[in-house]
């Protein structure tokens, strides 16, 4: 009989390319996860892994184990979903991520609402951008991850996966007050072609979206800082060094000496969760989107 467990170990080294992502994703150490590979190619007799280099790699055995394991596990996640929604209950785990302003903005009020509301339930969280946290549900690291897109530049999101809107999020030109725009009471972002900019990292998703919503309008903009944080960006306006888009959501007071200015057509952010189909009758999974959507209707 095969071991559940073992085999969860498998399909995180085939998923995650490394033991010590394997490690990682699993939250045991590297040695736990060499002492179930050990224990598995003794349950089964052949070789799983190979030395390539100063990792490792499956083996054509390993392969073949991993993609039965990948079923396997995806009919058990199955079946704990359908003896939840048997239930009736919001009990067990649920392991949630989103996105910094997200989980500043969303989580303290729905966490807190759902600990609340189901004390049987045990939630973890953690910030995660959009594109790997979609990736970690995929993989299974997470149950329920809050992400967003632009409304002009969509996330994608790979078969497998169900989603649902959770709110729509304005976001403004935030600018020093002495400004020449600062006065006005609409803006276009195209009225900075002449700016310095504060933006994300330069392969963040926020940042693809700046570039794709400003080149067509013929403008190549003048990034000047770059920060993950919105606290961050709004500080280095302040200081007068750019301007910088500043969604709502969890934006907290604006620091003095900025004003933030509407856009004329409305940029918005569409913010959803998105799980698992094989999850989807979970009722812990319904309750969370639920509070997430409770917990937007107080923040935005």
């Amino acid at each position: 009989m095969l071991n559940l467990e073992r085999l969860r170990t498998l399909d995180a080294l085939a998923r995650h390319g490394s033991v010590s992502a394997a490690a990682e994703g699993l939250h045991i150490t590297t040695s736990a996860v060499s002492q179930q590979m050990s224990k598995l190619e003794r349950e089964v007799g052949q070789q799983l892994l190979a030395k390539n280099g100063r990792g490792v790699r499956l083996t054509d055995a390993g392969r073949l184990l991993a993609d039965h394991a990948a079923r396997i596990l995806s009919q058990v996640e199955l079946a704990q979903s359908d003896l939840e929604a048997q239930r009736g209950q919001v009990v067990g785990e649920l392991r949630l991520a989103a996105f910094p302003t997200a989980a500043r903005g969303l989580f303290p009020a729905a966490l807190a609402g759902l600990r609340s509301a189901h004390p049987e339930l045990r939630m973890t969280s953690e910030e995660l951008a959009p594109e790997p946290a979609v990736l970690a549900v995929v993989r299974g690291d997470f149950d329920l991850a809050v992400v967003l897109d632009w409304y002009n530049k969509p996330l994608p999101v790979p078969d497998g996966l169900t989603k649902a809107p959770i709110v729509d999020d304005t976001a403004d030109v935030v600018m020093p007050a002495g400004h020449r725009h600062a006065h006005r009471t609409e803006v276009d972002l195209e009225d900075f072609a002449d700016d310095d900019w504060v933006s994300w990292g330069e392969s963040e998703f926020c940042h693809e979206w700046l570039l794709h919503t400003l080149r067509p309008k013929g403008i190549e903009p003048r990034v000047t800082h770059r920060a993950a944080e919105h606290p961050t960006q709004l500080a280095l306006v302040a200081a007068g060094l750019g301007v910088c888009v500043a969604p709502r959501l969890g934006r907290g007071p604006l620091p003095d000496g900025v004003r933030a200015v509407p856009v004329r057509q409305s940029v918005r952010r569409h913010i959803y969760a998105v799980w698992r189909a094989d999850a989807d009758r979970r009722p812990s999974i319904r309750a969370a989107v639920e509070a997430l959507k409770s917990a937007a209707e107080q923040a935005v």
